[in-house]
C-alpha cells in the first residue's frame, strides 16, 4: 500500500506543478492530496514538499485549520462547474448527468462550507499568498 501511496503522491505532485504553470489548472488541491499521500508513504518527500516556498505554506495553513485562500476556492468552483458542464453534455443517460451534478454540487458545498477561507491577516507575514 505504501508503494501505491508513493506513486499517487508523485502523480499528484506532478499535477500540482503542472497546475502552477497552467492558469486553468489549480495546484492547491493536488499538493494537499500529495502531502497526505506522502505522509502515509514517504516522510522525507512530505518534508521536501512542505519545504517548498510556494507549496509548504498552503499545506501547513490547511493542516492547521487556517484554510485555503479565497482565490483558490473561486478557481476550484469555476473549474468544477466547467467540468460539470462538459461531463453532463457528454453523458447520454440522465441518471449519469444527475450523478455528476450532485457530485460537483457536493464538492462545491464542501469547499465553501467545510474548508475555512484563509484570512489574509492570519497568513504568516513573511509569506505571500500563492496564486492558486
Amino acid at each position: 500500500m505504501r508503494l501505491t501511496f508513493l506513486g499517487l503522491g508523485l502523480l499528484f505532485t506532478g499535477l500540482g506543478f503542472l497546475g502552477a504553470l497552467l492558469p486553468i489548472l489549480p495546484s492547491t488541491p493536488f499538493f494537499l492530496v500529495a502531502a497526505y499521500l506522502f505522509s502515509r508513504s514517504h516522510p522525507r518527500l512530505e518534508v521536501w514538499l512542505l519545504s517548498l516556498p510556494q507549496v509548504g505554506p498552503l499545506v501547513k495553513n490547511y493542516r492547521q485549520g487556517l484554510g485555503i485562500p479565497k482565490r483558490t476556492k473561486i478557481l476550484a468552483t469555476v473549474l468544477a462547474l466547467g467540468a460539470a458542464s462538459i461531463s453532463t453534455y457528454g453523458l447520454p443517460h440522465p441518471a449519469g448527468q444527475v450523478a455528476v451534478v450532485l457530485l460537483i454540487a457536493y464538492g462545491i458545498y464542501y469547499i465553501w462550507k467545510r474548508v475555512p477561507t484563509l484570512a489574509p491577516e492570519k497568513a504568516p507575514k513573511d509569506q505571500e499568498l500563492p496564486k492558486s
